[in-house]
């Protein structure tokens, strides 16, 4: 697959998110509350980069962009705020070159605001650039509840980040926009000609109401000297015989379920917005 025949909807939720991690990632993995799906790293990595060239995320978390990224020949370099996370990175890409995994990806444990500093040396060289905003503080993680017949309490797990301030996550939405916005700044120097800043971002729901949070990265981006191409959908849900097979939570489930019954059109995502970018003059 090339750029020139890119689909505007990408098949990458055939398989849940726990079996496209199976086996590939160290089992801690599945502590952080904000993965990026493996095989939308994969997709945008195979049509935007060629092997031996340099993929960046910035906001790492347990290091998919990077993990994919060396599986598939090519270097990768990624910022991680909590070092909890950081080193989980560090071990799924130790993990990675275990399994035959040909490329190079090295982390740094930080403030992702800082990455043009941090990696200097790599000023005007990174092909890609592919990474996620935090959706707040908490999502919806991990649900454990009792039986059917029996009830008993629901309990979430891995479903928040650290307590540490410093994190975006914590931000209200202005200031996690501003400091993405100075992310994104630092990325675009990073870029070599002609390269592509790859997002991939989903509305939210703060206090019940919907926020279009790709409308605010968009506009955040454009505001750091980036152009939109491309505006894509990745799919979170599976296709069977025509159908779609949901993979939301069950707290996503719950709160459309619940919209529905008071006759609100409330659905569970299906899809994440792929945001395609470049630095202005080099859109063309």
């Amino acid at each position: 697959m090339n750029e020139s025949v890119l689909p505007s909807v990408l098949a990458t939720g055939q398989l849940q998110s726990r079996v496209q991690r199976r086996g590939r990632y160290v089992a801690e993995s599945m502590r952080h509350p904000g993965k990026m799906l493996p095989s939308i790293a994969a997709q945008v990595i195979s049509v935007f980069t060629e092997p031996g060239e340099l993929v960046v995320d910035p906001m790492c978390g347990i290091g998919t962009t990077l993990v994919e990224a060396t599986h598939l020949g090519r270097h990768a370099a990624g910022m991680e705020y909590e070092a909890d996370f950081a080193g989980l990175t560090a071990a799924n890409v130790q993990h990675a070159r275990s399994q035959g995994a040909t490329g190079f990806a090295r982390v740094a444990c930080g403030d992702a605001r800082n990455i043009a500093a941090v990696f200097a040396n790599l000023r005007g060289t990174a092909a890609l650039v592919l990474t996620s905003p935090p959706y707040g503080v908490r999502t919806h993680g991990h649900v454990r509840c009792g039986s059917r017949e029996g009830g008993g309490p629901v309990e979430k797990s891995n479903h928040r980040y650290s307590k540490d301030k410093g994190n975006l996550a914590h931000r209200p939405l202005p200031q996690l926009m501003e400091g993405f916005g100075q992310i994104l700044v630092g990325c675009g120097e990073l870029l070599r000609p002609g390269g592509v800043v790859a997002i991939t971002v989903r509305p939210i729901r703060v206090s019940g109401r919907l926020v279009d949070l790709p409308g605010q990265v968009i506009e955040t981006a454009e505001a750091a000297g980036l152009v939109l191409t491309h505006r894509l959908a990745a799919l979170l849900c599976g296709l069977r015989d025509g159908r779609l097979v949901p993979r939301a939570s069950f707290f996503q489930m719950l709160e459309a379920w619940r919209g529905q019954e008071k006759g609100q059109p409330v659905c569970a995502a299906a899809h994440e917005d792929l945001l395609i970018l470049r630095k202005r003059g080099d859109e063309g």
